[in-house]
């Protein structure tokens, strides 16, 4: 029977956040760079700080403001790509093999030691396995990255003993 341990709520959750705020940083610096110019805007002292009391010229702020939304929108389309690739990943541990994110297979009998010293305390667990290549590999896993690792741990420590 292989237990499965889906994307944590919160590295999701995280993801949005950062969404979010580089949407919202990016709508703050385009609104102070280009609409701040109009006296309706409310932002008028701050176009006049940066740029009328400095003869006409914008500063390095004002410029700044101008050209950085792009970047802040780049980051959000960025961070949406990259939740969207990351959130079917799974962590499965099977009858045979633990395999991380549907690419990483660890065979049971590569595994020579499990330290679930931190788990209780910080929610994570290092296992320490042979690749393919015979070097000592040690992987942590965390309760931030995935959910329903008790069971998985439980499983792993079954099949190792």
């Amino acid at each position: 029977m292989a237990i499965e341990a889906p994307i944590s709520k919160y590295r999701r959750t995280n993801f949005i956040i950062y969404i979010v705020v580089s949407l919202g940083v990016a709508i703050i610096f385009a609104y102070d760079g280009y609409l701040s110019k109009y006296k309706w805007s409310g932002r008028y002292s701050f176009y006049k700080e940066h740029v009328l009391d400095n003869d006409g010229k914008p500063n390095s702020t004002m410029v700044f403001n101008q050209k950085s939304p792009p970047f802040f929108i780049g980051a959000a389309i960025l961070f949406g790509v990259y939740y969207l690739i990351i959130r079917n990943d799974k962590l499965i541990a099977d009858e045979n093999e633990l395999i991380i994110s549907g690419k990483k297979r660890i065979p049971y009998d590569s595994i020579e030691k499990i330290n679930k010293t931190y788990f209780e305390k910080k929610g994570f667990f290092v296992i320490t396995y042979k690749n393919e290549s015979g070097r000592q590999v040690s992987k942590k896993i965390s309760d931030k990255r995935y959910r329903n690792l008790p069971a998985v741990l439980d499983h792993l420590v079954a099949k190792i003993s």
